[in-house]
């Protein structure tokens, strides 16, 4: 039987993007496809964009998930939030690739969890979750570098420093024995004194159609290391997302990351 897919957001770029990879894989079946109450989407087949027919209207009925097994939501933190109570309603599985949540939002994700499995990820890409198992290793192996995180994404990106720059920040410091709390500056300017040892360092860069670049450094006495990761397109993470829908297939109720999707704890 296939798993029944509902895709939050989706008349944005990653929302179609979902689509196109759901429609693309032979055991998945769109069930639903929601947006806002003010969308030009709303009544129109999701596939109309691809020039295929799904059958699947875009609705801004939340409770259109009901027929879904799994809901993928890329949106903002408050649709997410209130997807996250339909699901609990329905008993509908979720995976939030949603960044920006503040500690409440976390809370409130973790509380849910308790009902229904849920796979929470700042990043869905393979890739970018095989560089936080690098970050890791080298964090621990590169004692008393000096270390700075460096993120570009597109103009559209109301969220900085990037959900997975943050993540990244939270592997190295907790593979160092800290917090990202303790460790991180995420801002520059004027007489800044001399580089506090220890410290994780952000810079931000938003412009253009960047999709999502991510560069940690290490710089220690005559050498620099950089683990880069640059995606050229959201497929990554879409497909990376249908992984993470596909592992909750058989899941009961918890909180899961990619790490746990991709087997890397």
């Amino acid at each position: 039987m296939s798993l029944r897919i509902a895709i939050a957001g989706a008349g944005g770029r990653m929302g179609r993007t979902l689509i196109e990879a759901a429609l693309d894989a032979s055991d998945l079946q769109l069930a639903a496809a929601l947006e806002r109450s003010d969308s030009p989407e709303i009544g129109n087949d999701c596939g109309q964009f691809l020039g295929r027919a799904t059958g699947v209207r875009v609705s801004e009925r939340i409770d259109a998930i009901a027929d879904a097994d799994v809901l993928i939501d890329f949106t903002r933190p408050e649709a997410t939030l209130a997807h996250l109570q339909a699901c609990q309603r329905h008993g509908v599985k979720l995976v939030i690739g949603t960044t920006g949540f503040d500690a409440a939002g976390k809370s409130a994700i973790a509380a849910a969890a308790q009902s229904i499995p849920i796979v929470f990820s700042p990043n869905m890409s393979v890739g970018v979750n095989a560089t936080l198992k690098l970050l890791q290793v080298a964090a621990r192996i590169l004692d008393g570098y000096d270390i700075e995180i460096v993120e570009a994404h597109h103009r559209h990106k109301v969220d900085a420093p990037s959900g997975t720059a943050l993540k990244m920040g939270e592997t190295i410091a907790a593979a160092l024995g800290r917090t990202l709390d303790e460790v991180a500056v995420y801002s520059r300017h004027g007489t800044t004194g001399e580089r506090r040892p220890g410290t994780i360092g952000f810079a931000t860069i938003r412009g253009g159609d960047i999709v999502g670049d991510h560069t940690v450094l290490f710089a220690g006495p005559g050498e620099r290391i950089e683990i880069t990761h640059r995606s050229a397109s959201r497929m990554n993470y879409a497909l990376g997302a249908l992984r993470a829908a596909r592992f909750l297939a058989t899941k009961s109720a918890g909180l899961y990351d990619m790490h746990d999707v991709l087997g890397l704890r």
